[in-house]
């Protein structure tokens, strides 16, 4: 027996659209059509479909040219993208889609359910996330072209927010099926339904996008072209946007630079963060370090850092302090009465002096090897060195490439702390299990608990909300893992990092949804 779930919680067409990027009074104006968009992606990216990865640039570009399920809005609420209606069984174990006609591959294939069974199937055995996200999946039901229902084996709560383009495309069975998935030539020459198609990748330079003339949702998308640069140097991508060379960059310049851009007259700056992704910056405890395997050292070392003026310094002002595992861009189950540990380095000294540690002949107690993934700031891990000094404690800096800090930190673990830049994602089964469950430690397995840390009540309390279709239970569940956390320290949450886009001011209605720079640009339009 299903039950529906329509658009009531959602924001009306009209609120989002004015409340995107920032811009909401530009926002008002008539789209107008025509134009080419020159937007700026940070790093390259080695595939365009976000199918068997979940890089940054794969998850922004490919959003234009394939299409999800659903989209969303500010708040997370899903809303129709090629699924018009949806419902859920009211033991989770079924979802039933029911699916848009009339839309076509851009090679002019139809688009149907088997589409989507497939592409459900393909994310479950070859993302990254999917794997999880979709572990409960054991068929996908096509009684029509144009329903899908997937059955599950257990609920998982969280699936209806999965499933946007940038974290669950779908993808053409038809050019899929039969091939290896992983090497597919369309990862990376893609064909979709989205308002935009792929003509041309010159790697190294460019990735060129044209308006899909047969979108199902026309008169979208108004722009005629977009795009996507490639500029390695922040220099060149400060000189490319003032040049008026690229109207669009997401993080394409330093922080320092923004006050900058946001005095020049045909600029503005978005500083608002992107719900879908829940940015989150922290620093981990290699718990398997004989000296930080000690709590009250953990929270000596926590003692000293004084997370407003990372904020302030590092930061800019930009970002938003918090203090949880689970940060507040997923509001419902944010606790925001945790707070930072007290700022106190006295206090720090003195604990370290009653743990055994004491300042050498040197002032210094012990040393410690801090790691920083390189999509960090690495003013923050100059700002913990410099932080620990204080106290006595050395904390060397080692820098590498993010290929090279993947293997020091995940294969070798050859660290002792770490700073990373973990994404809570939209829900914390997909974002934050993965760090603070016990059973995801495994030598060579990036980005999964890195701290080695193991707490057999938070394991239940994760898991017991993998599966809870009861809001109320699984908002308790996550409020009791996230004191837990706190207690054990076996990481300093830093908060949310600055998002910045930089735009020029004829740029409108670029990010309407939750997803932000990740959405398709479909409602995107340039007001000369």
């Amino acid at each position: 027996m299903f039950f529906l779930n329509f658009l009531r919680r959602s924001l009306s067409r009209t609120a989002w659209v004015l409340a995107a990027a920032g811009l909401a009074g530009a926002a008002i104006a008539e789209p107008r059509s025509g134009g080419n968009l020159n937007w700026i992606v940070t790093p390259e990216p080695a595939l365009i479909v976000p199918l068997t990865t979940t890089a940054g640039g794969s998850c922004e570009i490919g959003p234009k040219i394939v299409e999800g399920l659903l989209t969303y809005d500010q708040k997370l609420n899903p809303k129709p993208q090629l699924a018009t209606a949806w419902s859920v069984a009211k033991d989770g174990l079924q979802y039933r889609f029911d699916l848009r006609k009339g839309v076509k591959w851009h090679d002019g294939k139809e688009f149907t359910s088997a589409d989507v069974a497939f592409s459900i199937l393909a994310l479950k055995q070859y993302h990254p996330r999917g794997r999880s996200v979709f572990a409960n999946v054991t068929r996908v039901e096509t009684p029509d072209a144009h329903t899908a229902i997937l059955v599950l084996s257990k609920p998982a709560p969280f699936l209806l927010t999965a499933l946007a383009a940038t974290e669950s495309p779908i993808v053409p069975k038809h050019l899929y099926e039969g091939t290896d998935i992983l090497t597919n030539k369309y990862n990376s020459a893609p064909v979709g339904t989205g308002p935009f198609v792929f003509k041309e990748w010159v790697r190294g330079s460019y990735v060129a996008l044209e308006r899909n003339p047969n979108y199902w949702d026309k008169p979208k998308p108004y722009l005629d072209k977009v795009t996507v640069r490639f500029i390695p140097d922040a220099a060149a991508r400060a000189l490319a946007l003032e040049s008026g060379s690229a109207d669009l960059g997401g993080q394409a310049i330093p922080l320092s630079d923004v006050e900058r851009f946001k005095a020049l007259p045909n600029f503005a700056v978005d500083t608002s963060s992107e719900p879908y992704l829940g940015s989150q910056h922290q620093l981990y405890f290699n718990l398997d370090s004989p000296i930080l395997a000690n709590l009250e050292v953990r929270r000596a070392l926590a003692g000293a850092l004084d997370l407003n003026a990372l904020n302030r310094l590092v930061w800019f002002g930009y970002g938003q302090v918090s203090a949880s595992p689970i940060g507040p861009l997923i509001a419902k189950y944010h606790d925001g009465s945790i707070q930072p540990y007290p700022f106190d380095p006295k206090r720090s000294e003195a604990a370290l002096d009653a743990a055994g540690h004491k300042r050498g002949a040197d002032g210094t107690r012990f040393k410690l090897r801090l790691l920083w993934n390189p999509f960090q700031e690495k003013r923050a891990a100059e700002f913990v060195r410099q932080s620990w000094a204080r106290i006595g404690v050395d904390a060397v800096i080692e820098n590498y490439d993010f290929a090279t800090y993947t293997t020091k930190a995940y294969t070798d673990r050859a660290f002792d702390v770490t700073l990373e830049a973990l994404a809570n994602m939209f829900d914390p089964t997909v974002g934050v299990q993965r760090v603070f469950w016990s059973k995801n430690f495994k030598v060579g397995l990036p980005f999964a608990n890195p701290a080695h840390y193991a707490n057999p009540e938070v394991d239940r309390l994760l898991e017991a909300a993998a599966v809870e279709i009861d809001e109320g239970k699984r908002q308790k569940q996550f409020q009791e893992f996230q004191r837990i956390v706190n207690k054990d320290l076996p990481s300093i949450e830093f908060g949310t990092n600055p998002r910045v886009v930089v735009l020029a001011k004829k740029v409108r209605n670029y990010a309407p949804t939750g997803e932000g720079l990740r959405g398709s640009f479909a409602d995107a339009y340039l007001q000369e």
